[in-house]
């Protein structure tokens, strides 16, 4: 059996290349990888997290000892801090509630946006879902082959020529789930999954939830296969009794790709208005298994969450989020990024092949479940078109990395801008008001229910 995300000669070569996004000397990095290379050990990430081959035992021994001497080039860094107090040092002075109405007593929200959160969120992931890991090429390839270039609607494989279909295959999972012709409500996805477990530990916990709840709750609720990347490699390190933050940084080279970004939706609904104590509430969630940018990831998308429901135009609920991110971050420069090539985007200086290529240029060899890729693609696509649902989820999805996260989250915030009436049909009613969980209490739940739960929650925190 090949182990995702798991086995110690296939985490090597992510861990040398998270070293070099940190921008660890290669002085130090390269005697390291040397030897490694030398004694047979691959330097070449597997797409997919696991080796083709099994590793002799001696090569799997070398890679534990690896891993454990690259573990100590995790430096602490001054402008990319992962605790909380230091993380705010670096902000601007907390903005006032950028709801139309004050004093923040209690934020008042229109019950439709969050509704219409929870609908986007679902409705973005199940668009991305037949065509993750497929890259940004054959996406166009499949949609232009089935008329639905411009992205106007979600994937369908009828008419799509046999040629195109055994270039490109389809997500095998999702598939039989996210196709025109075959969906049935939500399909089951780890980008609902969070969130509901999410809303069920906020109920319960209230504003005493800490970090140790997390964990608590993935070994409660969550099997190891259904976590993926860093929450995998977290979940190890919580069986293997390590505590916070040890369980985000013990052989754990996806710290900054984009598990922590994907469980930030509730930590926003359950604060409209107030970016600042959505951050901090994404903050406890996101250090269980992220570093630096994969925490500052979640915060800033949970910022947005946030302003979403209680903004009035994208811009607003972008510079709200932009206040939760360490200046100097590359999480910071990623979004900027996004932002001016979405602002040339709408003002039609570039099109939307031009955009792609100016994010994929920037981010070149970077795996397609990074968080800094990801976040700034997400970025171009609000400040493009986040007043129109369907061109801001499909922009998202035709970037070509990940497909569904991406348009979760992207859907999240402009169905939280428009509200759940804004959306549009074509892409609600296929939801059928249903998600399907592996979570415990039921198979199936209600979008509005869950955005009623939300919405009671948003007044219990607020």
């Amino acid at each position: 059996m090949r182990l995702t995300w798991s086995q110690p000669e296939d985490l090597v070569a992510a861990e040398l290349a998270a070293l070099r996004e940190q921008a660890v000397p290669e002085t130090e990095i390269a005697p390291i990888e040397s030897r490694w290379a030398e004694a047979g050990g691959s330097t070449q990430l597997a797409p997919s997290g696991a080796s083709a081959e099994p590793a002799s035992q001696e090569i799997r021994a070398l890679a534990r000892t690896v891993l454990d001497e690259l573990q100590t080039l995790q430096t602490p860094s001054a402008v990319e801090p992962d605790e909380w107090e230091e993380i705010v040092a670096l902000l601007p002075p907390a903005a006032p509630d950028i709801a139309p109405t004050a004093p923040r007593i209690r934020t008042s929200v229109d019950f439709q946006r969050m509704h219409g959160a929870w609908l986007g969120r679902a409705a973005g992931c199940l668009l991305g879902k037949p065509v993750e890991k497929i890259p940004r090429a054959g996406i166009e390839q499949i949609a232009r082959a089935t008329g639905n270039w411009p992205i106007q609607t979600y994937f369908t494989a009828v008419g799509l020529p046999q040629d195109i279909a055994q270039r490109w295959p389809w997500n095998r999972r999702s598939a039989p789930t996210s196709l025109v012709e075959n969906i049935d409500g939500m399909p089951e996805d780890d980008d609902l999954n969070f969130p509901i477990l999410t809303l069920d530990l906020m109920e319960t916990h209230g504003r005493n939830l800490c970090t140790e709840h997390f964990a608590e709750a993935w070994l409660a609720a969550l099997p190891a296969g259904r976590v993926f990347t860093a929450e995998r490699a977290a979940y190890r390190n919580i069986l293997d009794a390590r505590t916070v933050p040890d369980t985000a940084r013990h052989h754990n080279p996806f710290r900054e790709w984009i598990g922590a970004l994907i469980r930030a939706d509730v930590h926003g609904w359950a604060h409209p208005g107030d970016v600042r104590a959505a951050a901090a509430s994404a903050w406890t969630d996101a250090r269980l298994s992220h570093t630096r940018n994969g925490i500052y990831g979640e915060l800033w998308a949970a910022a947005m969450c946030s302003a979403s429901l209680t903004a009035t135009s994208t811009d607003a609920v972008l510079d709200a989020a932009d206040t939760v991110v360490p200046p100097d971050s590359r999480l910071a420069a990623a979004v900027h990024l996004g932002r001016q090539t979405g602002k040339a985007l709408a003002e039609g200086s570039l099109t939307t092949a031009e955009a792609l290529d100016v994010l994929h240029a920037e981010f070149n060899g970077m795996h397609w479940v990074h968080t800094l890729n990801n976040a700034a693609l997400t970025a171009c696509a609000l400040q493009a078109y986040g007043g129109d649902f369907g061109a801001a989820i499909a922009l998202g999805v035709a970037g070509g990395w990940d497909t569904d996260s991406v348009g979760a989250t992207i859907g999240s915030v402009v169905g939280g801008l428009l509200g759940a009436e804004g959306i549009g049909a074509d892409w609600t009613d296929p939801l059928k008001d249903s998600i399907a969980t592996s979570l415990p209490g039921g198979a199936e739940r209600s979008i509005r229910e869950l955005a009623e739960r939300t919405f009671r929650l948003s007044e219990v925190m607020s």
